[in-house]
């Protein structure tokens, strides 16, 4: 039977293992980043810079544990097909525009201001390719609207049939 002391000990050293994994695993994850043009239906355009999430790792961490974004990035969820999507917000620390993305590149859908750190399901509602992560309040400021037209990076990998 263990001593208070070291009952003690062993909790304290397995929470400092547990919270030396946690960022860990989100430095784990790396990502290319591309030029991404979005142009509104009123014909303006705004440039990003994007991170690619193009694998399951890369989609499965998205922008988990980041404390800030510039204003001008975000992340392109490429999801390899055309399908209904669902995304939350789980350790997520920033407010995000989430950007719901047709194959040819058209906005689908958008769900404005999604609340950091919720496990509530955020739906594209229709089928779509691609998700556009931006900082909350993006979206409404730049008039991005459902019909705008996203150019897509050139790094995605070749079309797979739908």
């Amino acid at each position: 039977m263990l001593s208070l002391r070291q009952a003690a000990r062993r909790t304290i050293l397995m929470a400092g293992m547990l919270l030396a994994a946690a960022p860990s695993y989100a430095a784990d994850v790396t990502f290319e980043k591309a030029q991404l043009t979005i142009a509104t239906t009123d014909g303006k355009t705004h440039a990003f810079t994007v991170e690619l999430a193009l694998d399951s790792n890369q989609r499965a961490q998205g922008l988990m544990f980041r404390r800030d974004m510039p204003a001008d990035h975000g992340m392109f969820f490429d999801f390899g097909q055309t399908r209904q999507v669902m995304m939350w917000m789980k350790n997520t620390f920033l407010p995000l525009d989430m950007l719901f993305v047709s194959k040819d590149g058209k906005v689908e859908t958008i769900h404005e201001n999604a609340v950091p750190h919720s496990e509530s399901i955020i739906d594209s509602r229709v089928p779509v390719a691609y998700v556009v992560e931006l900082n909350a309040g993006v979206a409404k400021t730049l008039s991005i609207t459902p019909g705008a037209h996203v150019a897509l990076p050139s790094q995605l990998p070749a079309a797979k049939p739908d």
